[in-house]
């Protein structure tokens, strides 16, 4: 099983930046993505960014620029930056794991509780 523990939610005024957190335990294969997906008020979740164990990163349109994803591999931990906040960014944060035990196998996925952002105006 795998824990993912989200951290660094919070309050912030527009223009502001936040950081968030998310450390991993338990059975994680090496060939591995974290990210960090966020869900507001009556929307879907979505993709904010990814990074894979190779350090390949992917981020949604509304984050290039803004987002910076990264992660520390020996402390199995995934990094957001968030810098330039928008009230459109209020959302709960979810930290995301994929991990796989070899390329032929199958994708286990598991999320963290989430951490609230709310970006004032």
């Amino acid at each position: 099983q795998v824990q993912l523990v989200e951290s660094g939610g919070g309050l912030v005024q527009a223009g502001g930046s936040l950081r968030l957190s998310c450390a991993a335990s338990g059975s994680i294969f090496s060939i591995n993505a974290m990210g960090w997906y966020r869900q507001a008020p009556g929307k879907q979740r979505e993709l904010v960014a990814t990074i894979t164990s190779g350090d390949m990163t992917n981020y949604a349109d509304s984050a290039k620029g803004r987002f910076t994803i990264s992660r520390d591999n020996a402390k199995n931990t995934v990094y957001l930056q968030m810098n330039s906040l928008k009230p459109e960014d209020t959302a709960v944060y979810y930290c995301n794991l994929k991990t796989r035990r070899n390329n032929r196998g199958s994708w286990t996925e598991y999320w963290g509780q989430g951490t609230q952002v709310t970006v004032s105006s």
